[in-house]
């Protein structure tokens, strides 16, 4: 199977000792510096399924406006924020791209090359597939896990179980997941509660059980005990934002590092009980573009660009490090692409998206979920 790579812009020396894919680097060092424009090297879209890349979320700046984004590609259309496509049955296959800024005067600054995949919309008909989400209080919300399960009830689309413990009563039919407000990679991995009082605050990590009188990390037995075990064919990871969120934003990378090596216990763990699943990690999603959003939750404590700075690097560290990983069938969800900065959020929250947001997220998950599907008939 083929493993996605990563494509990043930029002229930052401290991070050069991880730059393994070739970069196209246009402009001088001091824009390039400031502007980081990074992007995966293949993104996913489904035959009638909008997709879009908003370029504030490509880029390192606190005024996007300020720069000319182009985009070159044999479809879809670029707008003032972003590129978008519909795909129809002519574009199924692979489109090269090239994005492109400049500044408000026409100089380039820099380029980067992706690609995207379009998949038939009847890809994995008449299959059947279980997936399972593990994620913080995006997840919680089930909002992206309520609109994945109506996408995948579409016609031309497999039969679908959503396996997990967590069925809010926002939950759609058949709806379920492993996703909890406030919770982190580390915390699936060792937390253990041994005293929970029925909130998802107080208890124990779902895949966490006590043997010997010792906390252990035990997927095997959870998809035995909780799943009646069966495997699931697609394990999604969404989380991130409060592993990193309190990191310094001016030198984030040792709170990164300890995040990854979590995430590397867990896919393991996950990895042996289920070995034919595909792993897919979503990209940390961008933050509300208003300040005001984050003044209304943080009161100052954490501005927009702090996160901002985290959240940028934190997605380099992704790409690359899981590009990279160790084991197959590990792929990322860049679900940071298709998610409005603006319009994908309420006026009055810096994280969490508004209905329309979610929506996209879900629309990006769905995406990867039919190509893994049409790669591996």
């Amino acid at each position: 199977m083929k493993r996605l790579q990563w494509v990043v812009v930029l002229a930052l020396p401290a991070l050069l000792g991880v730059l393994s894919a070739p970069a196209v680097v246009v402009g001088d060092s001091r824009s390039l510096k400031s502007l980081q424009l990074t992007a995966p090297a293949e993104f996913y879209a489904t035959r009638g399924s909008p997709m879009s890349i908003y370029f504030d979320n490509l880029v390192l700046t606190k005024t996007p406006a300020s720069f000319r984004f182009e985009v070159e590609c044999d479809i879809g259309e670029t707008e003032m924020r972003r590129w978008t496509v519909t795909p129809n049955n002519d574009d199924v296959g692979e489109h090269q791209m090239t994005i492109s800024v400049s500044s408000a005067d026409g100089d380039p600054i820099a380029s980067a090359s992706t690609k995207l995949r379009v998949d038939p919309i009847d890809a994995g008909a008449n299959r059947e597939i279980r997936l399972l989400i593990v994620g913080d209080s995006l997840t919680h919300a089930t909002l992206y896990p309520n609109e994945i399960a109506r996408l995948l009830t579409r016609p031309e689309n497999p039969q679908w179980r959503m396996l997990g413990t967590h069925k809010p009563k926002s939950a759609d039919p058949g709806v379920a997941h492993e996703g909890y407000g406030g919770w982190t990679w580390q915390r699936f991995v060792s937390r253990y509660e041994p005293n929970p009082d029925g909130t998802h605050r107080k208890r124990s990590s779902p895949f966490v059980y006590l043997v010997d009188g010792k906390p252990r990390l035990d997927v095997e037995r959870y998809l035995r005990k909780e799943c009646g075990g069966q495997r699931p064919d697609m394990v999604i990871f969404m989380l991130g934002i409060n592993d990193c969120f309190s990191a310094p934003p001016g030198d984030p990378d040792a709170r990164i590092d300890f995040v990854l090596k979590q995430a590397d216990i867990l896919l393991t763990s996950f990895r042996r009980a289920a070995p034919e699943a595909e792993l897919g990690v979503c990209l940390t999603t961008p933050p509300n573009s208003r300040e005001t959003a984050f003044a209304a939750n943080y009161k100052g404590r954490y501005p927009r660009w702090g996160w901002k700075q985290i959240q940028h690097r934190l997605v380099q560290r992704q790409l690359k490090h899981f590009a990279d990983h160790p084991q197959n069938n590990v792929s990322i969800i860049p679900t940071q692409l298709n998610l409005d900065p603006i319009d994908g959020y309420p006026a009055n929250n810096g994280v969490h998206p508004n209905a329309a947001g979610y929506q996209q997220v879900a629309a990006s998950i769905y995406a990867w979920i039919k190509s893994r599907i049409a790669e591996s008939k």
